[in-house]
Parts: structure tokens; sequence; C-alpha cells
């Protein structure tokens, strides 16, 4: 059995979750655990298969050490976690399915908590 992460936050911030986000945090539940990923809300946009944000310069200083959430969700899927994202999040925010990145699936609303007892555990990152 595995466990499942859910994430229904967005992301709120480059310089104060730089060094360990949630989903950074989900590629070592994934390794010790075993994991599948649920986003919801404005979270489902991590699951979008867009270009990597560029660097942000603020004063004189280029930030280089922001977090990068679709990477992190690609690093996931290839080593095997499991990517949902709900159907009703992508309504809200008029995302089709066939923007996100490959190997995401969608699930219908309470789909995932119907099969929260296949599961060890479940966070909310």
């Amino acid at each position: 059995m595995t466990s499942l992460a859910i994430v229904e936050r967005a992301y709120r911030g480059a310089v104060e979750v730089s060094y360990f986000d949630a989903l950074y945090l989900g590629i070592e539940i994934h390794r010790q655990l075993g994991l599948d990923v649920l986003l919801r809300g404005e979270a489902v946009g991590y699951a979008l298969a867009a270009e990597a944000a560029a660097p942000i310069r603020i004063g004189g200083h280029l930030l280089t050490t922001l977090d990068a959430p679709r990477e992190d969700l690609r690093r996931l899927r290839d080593a095997g976690a499991g990517i949902w994202v709900e159907e009703d999040a992508l309504a809200a925010l008029g995302i089709g399915r066939h923007r996100l990145i490959d190997g995401v699936r969608s699930a219908a609303p309470g789909e995932l908590a119907a099969r929260w007892p296949e599961y060890d555990r479940v966070f909310y990152l």
C-alpha cells in the first residue's frame, strides 16, 4: 500500500519556500513509503504542461533558488508516483485536460476520498 498526499494550496511565495516545498517533501515521502499525489483547488496549476518560470531579479540580486513544482511533479511521476488532479478544480480554472503534464490523471470530486481505505496514510501537504 502507498500513501496519499493532498495539495490544496497553491504556491505562496518564491523566497519563503525556495529550499523545501510541499512537492519536494513528496519526493522524499515517495522514496520511503510510496505516494500518490492529489492536486485540488489552485494547486492543479502545478500540473500544467508549461515552460519553467524565468528567474526573477530583486534589485541587483537574481533569485535562482525558486521552487519548481512542475519539475517536482515530473520527478514524482517518473519515480512511479500517481499524480491526480480534481476535475472540478480544472473546470473552475478553465483548464482542459489536454493541457496537463503527460501521465497526470483526473479524478471526479470525492473519487480519491472514497479510496482512502486503500492507503496506509493520508497527508495534507
